[in-house]
């Protein structure tokens, strides 16, 4: 009998309110899991990939490795857009399997996480000069909301709280 620990995510809050890409997600992990399977925990973030400080995949990681468990994710993209992250977690040990790749040994994870590393740098690039070209036509960007003294204390406590949580300014 495997035990496994899910972790979901998508990359922006409208994606996570919609539920849909979350429900494929789900919906491809339990078409993997074998009868037998005890999935230990599901664990849901919306953030992005490219980001390596991400609260829900380090508990998901952390009971992983305290139960003995299978990190399962649908999508490899899922998982980490970064080599470097991916490297990491191969190094720590903890088992984890993308569902869809299902026979990927640690070379082609390697390749196709550099793949999707590249992906992540090419939507940021389209989607910089996409704002660009919308600011060039008299587009106002951002949201007129947020720069009221309540929403800048509260992104400032925000900014300060995940200052102290990031790992590397301890």
């Amino acid at each position: 009998m495997s035990c496994y620990v899910a972790y979901f995510r998508v990359s922006t809050a409208r994606q996570g309110q919609s539920g849909l890409g979350l429900e494929a997600q789900q919906a491809a992990v339990l078409r993997f899991l074998p009868s037998d399977a005890v999935r230990v925990a599901d664990f849901v973030e919306v953030e992005s990939g490219r980001k390596s400080a991400r609260p829900q995949l380090a508990a998901a990681i952390a009971l992983a490795q305290r139960e003995g468990a299978v990190l399962l994710v649908a999508k490899l993209d899922r998982l980490a857009r970064s080599v470097a992250f991916l490297a990491t977690l191969m190094e720590s040990r903890v088992r984890f399997q993308a569902v869809d790749l299902p026979a990927a040994d640690e070379f082609t994870l390697h390749i196709l996480a550099a793949v999707a590393q590249k992906e992540a740098a090419a939507i940021s690039s389209r989607t910089r000069d996409a704002l660009a070209a919308k600011k060039a036509r008299g587009a106002v960007l951002g949201t007129p909301a947020n720069l009221t003294p309540e929403a800048r204390a509260k992104g400032l406590v925000t900014r300060q709280a995940n200052a102290q949580a990031n790992v590397q300014n301890r």
